[in-house]
């Protein structure tokens, strides 16, 4: 049974994975690595490997992060979504302080 992934991705979501295929393939291009090479460095069938390029969303995370590597590009996923980074949940973060604060009531001992 095929998975309606395809469906269920907003497009803005579906054009990043696009762009991110291409971007794999242009990155694989400049390198003069076949597609043959790339994925048996990944890991990948070659089949898997094309899909990577044209941005398959059903693709794991592991194999796009794999591509980036064997290209010389990293660790991309490392600090994408960072919490020292994540301005916005720092301002949520800074709304949800408390006003002041009262200090505990130790209980006495009798």
């Amino acid at each position: 049974m095929r998975s309606n992934v395809h469906l269920r991705l907003p497009p803005p979501v579906r054009r990043s994975l696009v762009k991110l295929g291409r971007d794999i393939s242009v990155a694989r291009r400049k390198r003069r690595l076949a597609q043959t090479m790339m994925a048996e460095r990944i890991g990948v069938a070659t089949s898997t490997y094309a899909r990577i390029e044209h941005g398959d969303p059903t693709i794991g995370i592991a194999a796009y992060a794999m591509a980036l590597f064997v290209l010389g590009l990293g660790t991309p996923f490392t600090d994408l979504v960072d919490p020292a980074s994540d301005d916005q949940a720092l301002v949520l973060e800074a709304a949800r302080l408390p006003q002041r604060v009262r200090a505990r009531k130790i209980p006495t001992a009798p």
